[in-house]
């Protein structure tokens, strides 16, 4: 790492257990992203309660190029917060797919969907419940009612423009999911 970590306690006293845990857990973050430039680290014993133990908060801010992570994990929603190194782990672990997440956008590794070709509805019978789409090369492809999103097959006519995922069935090309576009 570029620059040292820093730890800060707040309503809490410092302890070179939890210290040392903060820096071990640091120290896995380069196997995620090796240009991480600045990590600091905030472990909080806000709330007092009677009937509970304090329920920590961590926070950590990671700087990397072009931008920095935030992570925060809340004591109000997780009771195993009662214990540091719990909210230590959960922290960091969430620190860690967010900045896998980081790393994979920087490498240009991200999955992206293929959005189907467009097409048109070429043959409706809407008495019978079905239909044929021509697609962009000229081919006919069969579709249902029950196959197109949202009830839309009401809203079909011939010429609308729909997308769809097409599968080959018993008697040839046809579609299983249609979407119409509006």
């Amino acid at each position: 790492m570029q620059v040292a970590t820093q730890i800060t306690f707040r309503n809490m006293d410092p302890s070179a257990a939890v210290d040392q845990r903060v820096h071990e857990r640091v120290g896995r973050l380069e196997r995620f992203y090796d240009r991480v430039m600045s990590c600091r680290v905030v472990v909080e014993a806000p709330h007092r309660h009677r009937h509970q133990g304090k329920l920590f908060h961590v926070r950590i801010d990671i700087t990397v190029p072009q931008g920095e992570l935030v992570v925060s994990r809340e004591p109000a929603s997780r009771h195993s917060h009662e214990d540091v190194y719990v909210a230590i782990r959960d922290a960091f672990d969430a620190a860690e797919r967010q900045l896998e997440d980081y790393a994979r956008r920087q490498r240009g590794v991200v999955k992206t969907h293929v959005e189907p070709p467009p097409a048109r509805v070429s043959k409706l019978f809407p008495d019978k419940g079905y239909g044929f789409i021509e697609t962009a090369d000229g081919r006919e492809v069969y579709f249902h009612k029950n196959t197109v999103l949202n009830g839309a097959f009401d809203q079909l006519e011939v010429g609308s423009e729909v997308r769809f995922v097409e599968e080959q069935g018993d008697k040839g090309p046809q579609a299983t999911t249609v979407r119409l576009v509006r």
